[in-house]
């Protein structure tokens, strides 16, 4: 990675951001020891321009971050570095610095969903119950997605409400499979529905 230092006194930018949630958590500094010792412990560690020394985010509270990706900008100026926080990454105890919780939208969880249905879908080496219905064809995850449908449709009748959700989450997971097989996201599903909402 090819990181210019020289703009900022030897200092870039590095932003952090929850790897699961996507919230960014709080802006740090790293000089090229950060950047190295960042990568030699998976922790998030930091040039503090106060103590003047590098510092590991949770050193004294515990609360570290640890790394699971660093990406650079295109002025090869800034750092995005993903992390999976343990613990509240203000000192203040908040969920970042900007005095917001660090709570996970639950929705972004279908679009993780979406990701693993991909990798499942794309992989040559993993067999999987995603892979062998979208082996089996077109024709077959439609079905699959009408018998989840028609299941719900059951269940909506009945009073057992742990079925009823249980069988909902069949359908949409299958009806994403579907989409996928499609070569489509629900993203694209909610582009039409946000069209028809103007």
């Amino acid at each position: 990675m090819n990181i210019d230092f020289s703009k900022g006194d030897g200092l870039v930018p590095a932003i952090i951001q929850d790897a699961k949630t996507k919230n960014v958590l709080m802006l740090g500094y790293m000089n090229q020891d950060a950047f190295d010792k960042t990568n030699e412990t998976k922790k998030a560690t930091f040039f503090s321009r106060s103590k003047n020394r590098l510092w590991t985010k949770g050193e004294e509270s515990g609360n570290f971050l640890n790394l699971v990706s660093i990406k650079n900008d295109c002025d090869n100026d800034t750092l995005l570095v993903l992390v999976d926080p343990v613990g509240p990454a203000c000192h203040r105890g908040t969920g970042n610095c900007w005095d917001e919780s660090n709570d996970e939208n639950k929705l972004q969880f279908i679009s993780s969903l979406e990701d693993k249905i991909e990798s499942r879908k794309n992989s040559t080496s993993e067999k999987s119950y995603v892979k062998s219905l979208l082996e089996s064809g077109i024709n077959k995850v439609a079905q699959k997605v009408g018998e989840e449908a028609v299941e719900v449709v059951i269940e909506a009748k009945d009073d057992n409400e742990a079925l009823f959700l249980n069988e909902s989450a069949d359908l949409l997971f299958h009806y994403l499979v579907l989409l996928q097989a499609k070569g489509y996201k629900l993203e694209d599903v909610v582009n039409v529905l946000k069209e028809r909402a103007k």
